[in-house]
């Protein structure tokens, strides 16, 4: 497994480029991911998929082999700029034994999505060395209004320029401090998930981010004890959690999540920071790179995370953002 230090930065995404679209996990929805495809070609991309993304096996986007086909395919073909997810769900786990790691580090290129995708994201990431993005999916986020955050897609798909992240995305502090790592993270039951497997997440010296949906506040608790008790956050430097949609007790609670999280892992001395709106949220999906340094600073109830490296390549003759 490569150190976070040994990195490869896919290249920029400039406009008109071609997108990729791959279905990992779950099946999709055409008139969904139609929607998606032209949000992007708003934005000036040239969306591309496969006809046979619209497979199903199950509760799956087609068989293990045709998922995985298409994701090498895109990493392949040199009109393909980027690859994104078009959905989570269930499924993209089943993925990681078939990976070509050797076809990823020879064609490098974006590749993006959240939830089920987390497996897919910290595992290129770790193994293959790759950077890869936390980001809005196509049938999912691209499909509905006002669902991605422009501004930080820009700044990690397009932009060479150190940027950062304040209130404006839903942070707010728990625990103070500073903390400067790689990023890294995603969906926090899928992290849970890969402990004790080959696939498990590397989160020595990393900002976590952990982010969920719909898990009541003692399974997040279970979760994060099961981390803990992994060795997983022994070496973080600093925590920050997603906007954790629904995560109530739906019977009622006299506590808030925040109060969960602070009693499990405050004797940490790390700083922690709460709402971060990316992965599973309401609105404005923030795209986070993972694999590079970025600093946290926590005051009060305050916070802000700052991405001091580029994540991709500049593009050939340009320098600055574009798309």
């Amino acid at each position: 497994m490569r150190s976070p230090t040994q990195r490869i930065l896919p290249p920029a995404l400039r406009r008109g480029d071609t997108i990729g679209i791959v279905a990992p996990a779950s099946n999709i929805k055409r008139e969904e991911l139609e929607a998606g495809c032209r949000s992007l070609e708003r934005m000036g991309y040239r969306p591309l998929f496969l006809d046979s993304i619209f497979q199903q096996d199950l509760y799956f986007a087609g068989s293990v082999q045709r998922r995985s086909s298409e994701l090498h395919e895109m990493f392949r073909r040199d009109d393909v700029r980027a690859i994104l997810c078009a959905r989570g769900g269930y499924g993209a786990n089943y993925l990681l034994p078939h990976l070509d790691l050797g076809l990823v580090r020879s064609h490098p290129k974006i590749f993006a999505g959240y939830s089920d995708a987390t497996c897919l994201l910290t595992y290129l990431r770790d193994a293959a060395g790759l950077v890869t993005f936390h980001a809005p999916m196509a049938a999912k986020d691209f499909a509905h209004p006002d669902g991605i955050d422009e501004r930080s897609w820009n700044a990690a798909l397009t932009s060479v320029e150190p940027w950062q992240l304040g209130p404006e995305s839903g942070l707010s502090g728990l625990a103070p401090g500073d903390g400067e790592g790689w990023l890294t993270g995603g969906c926090l039951s899928i992290i849970a998930a890969s402990l004790g497997t080959p696939y498990e997440i590397n989160t020595e010296g990393a900002i976590l981010f952990l982010e969920d949906i719909a898990a009541k506040p003692y399974q997040v608790d279970r979760m994060l004890m099961q981390l803990k008790l992994a060795g997983k956050l022994h070496s973080v430097h600093g925590i920050i959690f997603g906007q954790m949609l629904d995560c109530i007790q739906p019977s009622g609670q006299n506590y808030a999540l925040q109060q969960v999280v602070t009693r499990v892992l405050s004797e940490l001395n790390v700083p922690i920071a709460f709402g971060l709106r990316s992965g599973h949220v309401s609105n404005a999906n923030v795209t986070l790179p993972f694999g590079v340094r970025a600093r946290m600073e926590v005051r009060s109830d305050a916070a802000q995370l700052q991405v001091l490296e580029p994540a991709v390549a500049a593009a050939p003759g340009s320098l600055t953002p574009r798309g």
